[in-house]
């Protein structure tokens, strides 16, 4: 065997036991039973610990050494960038602080959904504490000297700081809120959402949702969950959705943008199986597709009229009086609180809140002490109205109590991205509404999978999504998208 083959060899085991690994968060979240927390976080620990020891062994760096990359093809030589940048950047990264991370984040995840539950954030502060300066930690060891945040980026957006992400945010709010402000302020509003929902039906059609969009259950599974996620990649990939009965729309679009990630695994060419091809190359990349499939498809005046029906035939009724006046109330700009529950518009605002704070909690200007305050503070700020409660505050989203921190701002970039997508593939697919109206939303998702989806991770995340758009990524394309859709819904 040449060192190239030797590598990927031994890269094909750590992928596996990477995959492992995500097994037991997956089941952790959706399966496990309460009394096994701290089991599983001492095994969360070793999976870490094996893990880390795999990705810093000294082989791969004579491997590297010993490897010519210019004799390698097009895929060799993207496997061997990714190669590259992780043993650089987790060799830099302390084994017993990798291990203490996974310990105190599984920890963490079981105590952030009792204290959601409770509402009450004093209970969750101490171990979110722990995070943070764990995650000072390693933003420290990984900066190498750099900015501490853009060093966590890096895990979730290579190639992107933070000063990136700011102004793009920079250039995106003013006409957000403009919209907004706007829309709210019109005379003409959608109706709102009536009546209740049975759990069991609203899986039932989430189910049917899922394969309308491309979702292969004999690669995966719909399950319930606190906050909805994607898990796995390769020929095993799971989602989870959740229910409320007076909004059906939680568990539909939740399940439709998590499809969206799954099918973005699901769709990666197979020889690129547990190699560092073999997944989605960034998580902008990643939010792109699940945010695709929610909004520019699923929430589009074409599928509204076909998910009309279903929900008819489903539930017996509808929320709303007419196909149309679906369609207002499935994209109804609203007062709220939840950034999963969000409308396209106020979506990224949210993002935005949440991407200021963690950035001061890992440059140290923010205490996790005064997190809650702060959050409070710059909700009013930004939508006008105070926070009722923690769950519906800083307690909302699962990612802090993990460590993904980071991780927020590749929602916006994903809409993003989505706008670029959405714009190429539009002028690729004339037909596309009609068949989305008939609920043929493959017809889509397939350029994506031809487009995007089977290369994974064979480009950096910029080009990626270049070469599917065949332009350069701006914000232009998304923000005309929400002007005129929003538009002519109220009637601006």
């Amino acid at each position: 065997m040449t060192a190239y083959d030797e590598l990927m060899a031994f890269q094909r085991d750590t992928s596996a036991l990477g995959e492992v690994a995500g097994r037991l968060g997956w089941d952790q979240e959706v399966m496990m039973p309460p009394g096994a927390e701290d089991q599983r976080a001492e095994e969360m620990a070793v999976m870490e610990k094996m893990l880390h020891q795999r990705q810093t062994n000294p082989r791969i760096g004579d491997w590297l050494a010993a490897i010519n990359v210019a004799d390698l093809d097009a895929v060799g030589q993207a496997n061997i960038r990714h190669i590259t940048h992780s043993f650089t950047r987790r060799s830099r990264m302390p084994e017993a602080l990798a291990t203490e991370i996974a310990r105190v984040t599984s920890k963490a995840q079981r105590q952030w959904a009792d204290a959601r539950a409770a509402n009450d954030y004093k209970a969750f502060q101490p171990v979110l504490e722990q995070v943070v300066s764990l995650k000072r930690e390693e933003a420290a060891a990984l900066a190498n000297g750099g900015d501490l945040y853009d060093a966590l980026l890096e895990d979730y957006e290579p190639g992107t700081t933070g000063n990136d992400i700011q102004k793009l945010f920079d250039a995106l709010r003013p006409r957000l809120v403009a919209l907004r402000d706007a829309a709210m302020g019109a005379d003409r509003q959608p109706e709102k959402i009536i009546g209740t929902y049975p759990a069991k039906k609203q899986m039932k059609l989430s189910r049917k949702l899922a394969k309308k969009f491309g979702y292969d259950f004999g690669h995966g599974r719909l399950d319930k969950a606190v906050h909805p996620f994607s898990s796995g990649s390769g020929q095993d990939v799971r989602i989870t959705t959740r229910t409320a009965a007076e909004d059906p729309f939680n568990c539909i679009y939740s399940t439709i943008h998590e499809v969206g990630h799954a099918c973005y695994e699901l769709g990666i060419d197979d020889t690129y199986l547990l190699t560092p091809l073999g997944a989605g190359v960034s998580m902008g990349v990643h939010e792109s597709q699940s945010r695709i499939y929610e909004n520019q498809f699923g929430r589009s005046r074409a599928f509204t009229g076909y998910l009309y029906e279903q929900m008819e035939q489903v539930f017996g009724k509808a929320p709303a009086t007419s196909a149309e006046a679906f369609y207002g109330t499935v994209n109804r700009i609203n007062k709220g609180y939840i950034r999963t529950e969000a409308d396209e518009v106020q979506y990224n605002l949210h993002v935005m809140l949440r991407f200021d704070l963690e950035r001061r909690l890992i440059d140290g200007q923010l205490d996790v002490a005064d997190l809650e305050e702060a959050w409070n503070a710059r909700f009013a700020a930004d939508f006008g109205y105070e926070v009722d409660k923690a769950s519906n505050g800083v307690l909302q989203d699962v990612h802090w109590s993990v460590g993904l921190i980071g991780y927020f701002p590749t929602y916006a970039l994903g809409n993003i991205y989505a706008g670029c997508l959405n714009e190429a593939l539009r002028a690729d697919l004339p037909d596309l509404d009609a068949e989305l109206a008939r609920g043929k939303a493959t017809y889509a998702t397939k350029w994506l999978g031809q487009n995007l989806q089977q290369f994974g991770g064979l480009r950096e995340p910029i080009a990626t999504i270049e070469h599917a758009c065949g332009k350069p990524v701006s914000v232009e394309p998304l923000l005309s998208y929400l002007e005129q859709k929003f538009s002519d819904i109220y009637k601006l």
